[in-house]
């Protein structure tokens, strides 16, 4: 059983029944999501490009990487190559696939695609309507500082760079 309870333009919440052996059913609110991505984007320096913005949600401004929402049919890895573009003002002429997770599998069912981005060029910021950003680049020792620091709070962001980190280094 899926009941709908919620539908907006970015996700909807279903309750949700699993069939449980030899017990009642398990009965769960959903989020349904359509998937994200985030890129970690280097400049031809080494340095990242971070995003700083507001969020609503948690009602203060985070510094995080470029991310966003996949499109109905849009294959992740074009989400990732646009979403760049809109939220930094640059364009990857190299893009590789690096991780993909979920973000809160508890509650929802956003699965994100994590991309690495390389060979950038200024083509200028294409913001939503409702988005300001202000792009903020930073060498990767200081994005590990600021990691380790505790002062990187989104969870997407803590793990791309995390897990390229330890990768960097093994």
């Amino acid at each position: 059983m899926h009941e709908l309870l919620v539908n907006t333009p970015r996700f909807s919440v279903e309750r949700r029944a699993y069939a449980r052996k030899g017990a009642e059913p398990l009965i769960r609110d959903v989020i349904v999501h359509p998937g994200a991505v985030v890129i970690l984007p280097f400049l031809a320096d080494d340095r990242i490009v971070m995003v700083r913005q507001y969020r609503h949600s948690v009602e203060r401004e985070l510094l995080e990487l470029p991310a966003g929402t996949i499109e109905p049919n849009e294959p992740p890895i074009e989400t990732a190559r646009r979403e760049l573009i809109e939220e930094t003002g640059y364009e990857a002429g190299s893009i590789q696939p690096l991780a993909e997770f979920f973000t809160s599998p508890g509650i929802l069912t956003e699965r994100m695609h994590a991309f690495v981005a390389r060979d950038l060029t200024h083509v200028g910021q294409a913001l939503e309507h409702d988005e300001q950003i202000v792009v903020e680049p930073m060498g990767l020792e200081e994005a590990r500082r600021r990691l380790l620091a505790g002062e990187l709070r989104d969870a997407k962001t803590m793990a791309v760079l995390g897990l390229y980190l330890l990768q960097a280094k093994y």
